[in-house]
């Protein structure tokens, strides 16, 4: 709780100091609200975003609830109006931290904690599979995974991104040189890193009797192909494919979007997971975290008892 609390104090002082920056700064003002009625925001902004998250700070929980509804709702009604007039773009920006950074405050205010395990629900609930079904049968659902997750992480969501980028006024003026180099690049480290899912997913389903899906998870420990030089090589996959994506597109927002993706894994989901591995398969589990790191490769394979699941991705 107390973290939360010092979150929406350092919010109060941060949202003060942009209010009094928007009153001395014309270049400010444009860059956050665009041609909105200043006197009209801060007559709502003022209470409802400063004074409740002051309020919180102290540990009121109605402040927090207040304070983070308030900023929901201005991050909703800012995008929207920066999508029509393509103006505030910095504002959406600011806005969406803050209410990332809300909601967090509120979870450690109201449960004393971050209920990451909400977020592992339905198709990323901890499910082992069939381990009935054949491993030809654990390859093709891997692969139609991969599809579905590779189309809407790497394609559809990155193409969303980079839309509101180009629309917000928020993307990057390139030469025609440096926008080929970021393209060249780009191709390369998406080829290598789709290489390394694809081996990744193929010792997955072919070794651990299951897919990388959490709810329909491997039945054994895979150290094999990848796995034996890091722990969470689909993971580390699909960061350097999501940064590709952002240098194909020449989008800075689409590399954010992946390095938050990093953070969010490895603080939030990464636990849980590790924790229903030590759960399952004990010790063996327990060496092979300690001998093997979780991001950055060994250069020579780990070579233990031949089990096999990864830290899914």
């Amino acid at each position: 709780m107390r973290w939360g609390r010092c979150y929406f104090a350092a919010q109060a002082i941060a949202g003060a100091l942009w209010w009094i920056g928007v009153a001395v700064s014309p270049e400010l003002r444009f860059a956050t609200l665009g041609s909105l009625d200043v006197p009209l925001m801060a007559l709502l902004d003022l209470p409802l975003f400063v004074g409740a998250s002051a309020v919180a700070a102290f540990g009121s929980r109605i402040a927090a609830v207040i304070a983070t509804g308030w900023t929901l709702i201005v991050t909703l009604g800012l995008s929207v109006f920066a999508t029509m007039t393509t103006e505030a773009g910095w504002g959406v920006l600011a806005m969406i931290a803050a209410s990332t950074g809300s909601l967090i405050a509120l979870c450690l205010v109201v449960f004393g904690r971050v209920p990451t395990e909400w977020a592992l629900v339905g198709p990323l609930g901890f499910r082992a599979a069939d381990a009935t079904r054949s491993t030809r049968a654990h390859v093709v659902a891997t692969f139609v995974q991969l599809t579905v997750f590779w189309g809407l992480f790497l394609v559809v969501i990155p193409v969303v991104i980079a839309f509101f980028e180009r629309r917000w006024a928020l993307g990057l003026a390139l030469t025609p040189a440096e926008a080929a180099a970021a393209t060249a690049i780009g191709v390369v480290v998406l080829a290598v890193a789709s290489a390394l899912g694809i081996w990744s997913a193929v010792a997955m389903s072919t070794k651990g009797e299951g897919t990388p899906l959490p709810s329909a998870m491997a039945n054994r420990l895979v150290i094999a192909g990848p796995y034996r030089y890091v722990r969470n090589p689909m993971a580390l996959s699909g960061v350097l494919q999501a940064a590709s994506v952002g240098l194909l597109l020449s989008s800075w927002l689409v590399v954010a979007y992946a390095i938050v993706g990093a953070f969010y894994w490895n603080l939030a989901v990464r636990p849980l997971e590790e924790g229903d591995l030590e759960a399952r398969f004990g010790d063996e589990f327990a060496g092979y975290r300690r001998a093997v790191r979780c991001w950055w490769p060994r250069m020579r394979p780990f070579v233990g008892e031949q089990p096999t699941a990864e830290i899914r991705s």
